[in-house]
This record gives C-alpha cells, sequence and structure tokens, in this order.
C-alpha cells in the first residue's frame, strides 16, 4: 500500500438515548493510502454516515486516533481542525448543497478563495474540473439550471477544487437514478484518480462498492 493518507485507529462513538447507552462506533482501525479508493460498505444505520463524520472533523465525542495526512487531528482545537478540513479534504454529500445564487464556476472557486488562491487561478482551475466533468458548456449555470447528475457533478468538482489529500463521499449518488448514478460515479472515479486522490466512499450498494480498489464492510459498528 501507498504511504497512508488517513490512519484511523480505536475509533469510538457512543450516544445516550432514552437513558440507555448507544455504541455506534466500536473500536474501528481503517488505513487508507494515498490514492486509494475505499469503499465503506454497510446497510442504513450501521454507522457509515458517523464515521465519515468522525473522520471529516465535523464534531467531537469521538475516542480513538484519526491520523489525516500524517496529522494526528482528533486533538486539534477548532481552528486546527479548520485548516486540516480545508487543506485536506474535500466532502461530497448525497445531496449536492450547492449554493444557489452562485453558479457552477463559482460554486468551485469559492473554496479556493478561503484558501487564498487568485481569483484567476481559481476561475481556470473550477472551469478545467467542470470540463473534465463534461460541464464546459454549463459553467455559467447556477444549480437550478442544471440537472440533479450535473448538479452533484458541480459538487465532485467543489470537492476537488483545493487537490485535496483524502475526499469523504457520504452516498455521492444515492440521489440519482440508476443510469445517471452510474455516470456520475465513473466521472467522480475518473477524476479523483486523475487528480491523485485517495477517496473513503460509504455506500450501502454492493454494485457501487464493487467499482472501488478495496471494500471496508461497517457492520453493528464494527469493520469486518
Amino acid at each position: 500500500m501507498n504511504e497512508p493518507v488517513l490512519v484511523v485507529t480505536g475509533l469510538s462513538r457512543s450516544f445516550v438515548q432514552g437513558g440507555a447507552t448507544i455504541d455506534v462506533l466500536r473500536s474501528v482501525d481503517l488505513t487508507v493510502g494515498a490514492g486509494e479508493i475505499v469503499a465503506l460498505l454497510g446497510p442504513s444505520g450501521s454507522g457509515k454516515s458517523t464515521m465519515l463524520q468522525a473522520v471529516g472533523l465535523l464534531e467531537g465525542g469521538f475516542g480513538g486516533s484519526i491520523r489525516i495526512a500524517g496529522e494526528e487531528a482528533a486533538r486539534l482545537n477548532a481552528d486546527g481542525r479548520t485548516r486540516v478540513r480545508r487543506d485536506q479534504l474535500g466532502f461530497v454529500y448525497q445531496f449536492h448543497h450547492l449554493l444557489p445564487d452562485f453558479n457552477a464556476t463559482e460554486n468551485v472557486v469559492l473554496p479556493q478563495m478561503i484558501q487564498d488562491r487568485p481569483r484567476a487561478e481559481a476561475d481556470e482551475r473550477a472551469a478545467a474540473l467542470l470540463t473534465a466533468l463534461g460541464l464546459g458548456h454549463r459553467l455559467t449555470h447556477r444549480p437550478n439550471q442544471l440537472s440533479g447528475g450535473e448538479q452533484q457533478r458541480v459538487a465532485v468538482a467543489r470537492a476537488l477544487a483545493n487537490r485535496p489529500a483524502l475526499v469523504l463521499a457520504d452516498e455521492p449518488t444515492g440521489n440519482l437514478d440508476e443510469g445517471t448514478a452510474d455516470i456520475v460515479l465513473a466521472e467522480f472515479l475518473r477524476l479523483v484518480r486523475g487528480e491523485g486522490s485517495a477517496a473513503l466512499v460509504a455506500t450501502h450498494n454492493e454494485r457501487i462498492a464493487a467499482k472501488m480498489d478495496r471494500v471496508v464492510r461497517l457492520h453493528e459498528g464494527r469493520l469486518a
């Protein structure tokens, strides 16, 4: 395996509900190498989204270690977590969450501006990514002028805009019909591989998981 981009050790998460403790993640260990695309497979409620939230440093309350690009990230303060998310991580969700008042190019430019990239360079990067995803003729269209598949392609471009070491995708084609989902997934995998990023993709779909480099299964909070 290539040098690890992600090393998770002993990751645990519990919730108290109705006076009972529910263990959602139970001492999970996972390593993802640079450039490797890994499917996190499991049924709804198995803890996939909770695990991605942990790895994405989106909330606290987790036990264990999360190393991202060689840095222990789980114990960082809020500013440190924000820095790692900005510089090392990209996110794709089931719903695109595009900003409705901005066009496709601007949605991909914004995360680059947060990273202080010059506007002209950010525009060029956005146009290149969107064109690679077949949206070269839709650069100035707003989300409500795009189809569901096109909106999700913009979300993929946005996730890769800052050249993240690791892309986290939570059911990235779950809101699309099967034909569109296959097309978007193929483009997602091609672009992630072309960019040299690693990816951890949560899915409940065996057929989608089989397209990844490796599959790990999450069952009752444990990786099998």
